[in-house]
């Protein structure tokens, strides 16, 4: 031992390095709690987790059994729909000789559901109103929406190339509904076709005398 560290300088130095000791065992029991503490947390989030991949699996579940039922009132209202249509037929097609001839355009023939093709495309149309002169294309609608009138200008466009049988005759057109929406009556007016509408127990065309029909 060197002359100038004495005995005293010996112990003092144990004791800090004891100290260090204690100190740092107690650093280490501190971060060993710290882990527990933390391996707990651990523990409590994964099964946060789980509750939630379940709370998630359960709401998959709901949400599985709501598309269902959508899918299902779908295919019901879809079903109901086509049912109103086919009924608005039922009651347009019989009316047309009487409506269409109070307005100078006797008829001679009604079809309903007609239909061709013309290459790999295909036209139906709900009611088909001939005589030796004109023919008139009837679109019918449960709820009649603008919509509709554009995509039946757009079948009166083509409705030659579909039916050249009828070539040498004016085509009119017309549409009907039980609730016409969104203005769509208007619409179909100013494009110059005929609108019919509910009236009672029956059907009647809704356009004026000054209306003047478009012929294609």
């Amino acid at each position: 031992m060197p002359a100038d560290i004495t005995l005293e300088d010996v112990w003092k130095l144990f004791r800090e390095t004891n100290q260090m000791f204690r100190e740092t065992s107690q650093k280490f029991r501190e971060t060993d709690q710290m882990f527990r503490d933390t391996g707990q947390r651990f523990r409590e989030t994964d099964e946060k987790f789980q509750d939630t991949d379940q709370k998630f699996r359960d709401t998959d579940l709901k949400l599985d059994r709501l598309e269902a039922i959508v899918a299902r009132t779908s295919r019901n209202v879809d079903d109901l729909t086509g049912k109103w249509g086919k009924f608005l037929e039922g009651m347009v097609a019989p009316a047309c000789k009487t409506l269409f001839a109070d307005r100078n355009i006797p008829v001679h023939k009604v079809h309903q559901r007609v239909q061709a093709e013309y290459g790999d495309r295909r036209m139906e149309i709900d009611i088909l109103v001939v005589n030796a002169g004109y023919v008139v294309l009837v679109e019918v609608k449960s709820t009649l929406k603008v919509d509709d009138v554009r995509e039946h200008l757009e079948r009166l466009g083509q409705f030659r190339e579909f039916f050249q049988e009828y070539a040498d005759r004016q085509i009119l057109g017309a549409v009907a509904g039980i609730v016409i929406e969104e203005q769509a009556d208007r619409f179909a007016y100013r494009e110059g076709l005929f609108v019919i509408g509910q009236a009672g127990d029956t059907v009647r065309i809704l356009n004026d005398n000054k209306f003047q029909p478009k012929t294609w």
